[in-house]
């Protein structure tokens, strides 16, 4: 990878106009649209301004847009102009920024308008035909690449090869658990060609630090309940503050903010319980479903967070982890959807035998797309 922004000239202009020695910062330039095949990504926790920072890349497009013949020469690849913005957003976001017009790029402060040029799409599929459709685009602008299923990143690699065609990547790398957020982030490391990271403030209220991580809570009784590490990966919804245990908040947080419980119970209870499971033995697995659901004070879970976190000067944020509903069903979710160790007919058995909550599963798993019908009808 190499980097976009280079110290020196900026220094030696600035002691061109006699500034004394001092700390000089990366400048603030405008988009490079003259190299072909470039692959950006703009990571950064959520609020970073990383749509932000593609809305200038599209109103520097607009001025270069003006130029001549000779700008052109510079910024084209046979038929595809790099000035030529298109900007690409996941169908499964379209509850954010409803408050704003369909062909918005739309970011925390504000907006702009993007005309023809934008299009929701589902995934790789689409995005080739808006390809087809659109042969003098050179630049695409495409918001949370995470989202898509990882045969984007192949499109995107032939396509910058073989025409010149230049691709900025808006998006999350890491998830709520700190960790790569799923395959198809960790192939656009691998085929992207610039780096950019972004950072916000922390946003804790009694800190100020830079804040790479992004935090998934819930608000439950007014309480910050942070997300346990096997909460779904994919929660679709909106950007604005919600309340319950349906729909989480985010916030862009520092190490020490980034709460972050059930972590060790996940890898050193849970997994273990549904291995066993998956080899014919599904009582243990089965009672501490059953536990976390109806009484989670004898779940394994409960019995980590104590051990873990009693006497910890966060200890209060650390068990309101336990106040969200769907905890059980969030656990069995993560086992068939992430880990593949619980069958889906061991799936529907518990959800059946335990009156786990069908609407919420089903929609989180079609959500994260592994799709189950749980009907009553299907149930054994």
């Amino acid at each position: 990878m190499v980097s976009v922004d280079t110290v020196g000239s900026s220094e030696d202009f600035l002691k061109s106009l006699g500034f004394p020695t001092l700390e000089v910062h990366k400048s603030f330039s405008h988009f490079d649209f003259t190299r072909p095949g470039r692959r950006v990504l703009l990571i950064g926790p959520m609020g970073s301004g990383k749509t932000e920072f593609a809305a200038r890349v599209w109103r520097d497009a607009s001025v270069a847009q003006k130029k001549g013949a000779k700008v052109r020469a510079l910024t084209s690849t046979g038929d595809v102009d790099r000035r030529n913005v298109f900007f690409i957003r996941s169908q499964l976001d379209g509850a954010r920024f409803q408050e704003y017009p369909q062909d918005a790029m739309a970011f925390r402060s504000g907006y702009i308008r993007c005309g023809e040029n934008i299009a929701r799409i589902r995934d790789s599929f689409d995005f080739e035909k808006v390809v087809e459709d659109n042969p003098n685009v050179g630049t695409y602008i495409i918001d949370e690449a995470s989202f898509f299923d990882e045969r984007l990143a192949y499109v995107v690699r032939n396509e910058s090869v073989e025409r010149g065609v230049m691709f900025i990547f808006p998006t999350l790398i890491l998830n709520f658990r700190r960790d790569i957020f799923n395959s198809s982030a960790r192939l656009m490391l691998d085929i992207a060609t610039d780096v950019i990271p972004l950072t916000a403030y922390c946003e804790h209220s009694d800190c100020i630090k830079d804040a790479f991580y992004t935090y998934r809570y819930y608000d439950v009784d007014g309480c910050e309940c942070p997300a346990l590490y096997f909460d779904p990966l994919i929660v679709v919804g909106g950007d604005g503050a919600k309340t319950g245990s349906d729909n989480p908040n985010y916030a862009s947080r520092c190490d020490e903010h980034h709460f972050l419980p059930g972590k060790e119970y996940t890898f050193f209870n849970l997994k273990p319980l549904a291995e066993e499971a998956s080899k014919g033995n599904v009582k243990r697995l089965r009672s501490e479903i059953e536990s976390l659901k109806y009484n989670i004070k004898k779940s394994e879970l409960y019995k980590n967070i104590c051990t873990r976190y009693k006497g910890n000067p966060n200890e209060e944020i650390y068990f309101n982890s336990l106040k969200p509903d769907y905890i059980a069903e969030k656990a069995l979710m993560f086992l068939f959807n992430e880990q593949n160790l619980v069958s889906e007919d061991l799936l529907v058995r518990f959800v059946n035998e335990l009156s786990l909550n069908r609407e919420y599963m089903t929609r989180t798993l079609a959500d994260n797309r592994r799709p189950v019908s749980l009907d009553q009808g299907l149930l054994f």
